[in-house]
């Protein structure tokens, strides 16, 4: 399909092909939706790329297995972004997530405009990476995705107060990390 045609392609519309069996029309699913997701499985991961990585291809190749089962009632960059954040909530829980705390400042992730220099967010990177991996993952989901505390702890099998808990327990720890007074 011609580079202009797929950017005109509603992703319900590539969802359908692939379904088909058209791998083309998965293929440009994945390119649009691969760094949003890859940028919330990364910080859920620790800054670990190697783990994001593979978290990111698992969740797209169960996309890929259960596509038939997609009824189109969200859009699907919602529905995958969901599988991929239970994905690596999935390995948060089983504790294979462990915090990379030696990162060099080409490993950060790229986005638009920073609130901070890239000294301070490679900092603030670093501080995070260092989190245990529940409450990395309750402040990545609540502070970064803007997750309510009931949707993180349903998603994390933990109470609501447990998740205020740790997202608590996660801002003192970065605040301690990054040096600074309450």
């Amino acid at each position: 399909m011609p580079a202009d045609a797929a950017t005109e392609t509603s992703d319900s519309d590539l969802v359908r092909a692939a379904v088909r069996g058209e791998t083309r029309a998965f293929e440009t699913l994945y390119r649009r939706h691969v760094p949003r997701i890859y940028g919330t499985v990364l910080r859920l991961s620790g800054f670990d790329h190697g783990r994001a990585e593979e978290l990111v291809q698992e969740a797209f190749v169960t996309a890929w297995r259960k596509l038939d089962g997609f009824r189109h009632q969200s859009a699907f960059g919602t529905w995958m972004y969901r599988l991929a954040v239970n994905t690596a909530l999935m390995a948060v829980r089983s504790r294979n997530a462990d915090p990379v705390t030696d990162l060099d400042s080409d490993q950060l992730p790229e986005s638009g405009e920073e609130p901070f220099c890239p000294a301070e967010r490679e900092e603030l990177e670093r501080a995070i990476a260092t989190l245990p991996p529940r409450a990395r993952a309750v402040l990545v989901l609540h502070d970064v995705e803007g997750w309510k505390h009931g949707d993180i702890a349903e998603e994390l099998g933990i109470a609501s107060g447990t998740s205020k808990a740790q997202l608590h327990r996660a801002r003192a720890l970065l605040r301690d990390a990054l040096g600074e007074r309450p």
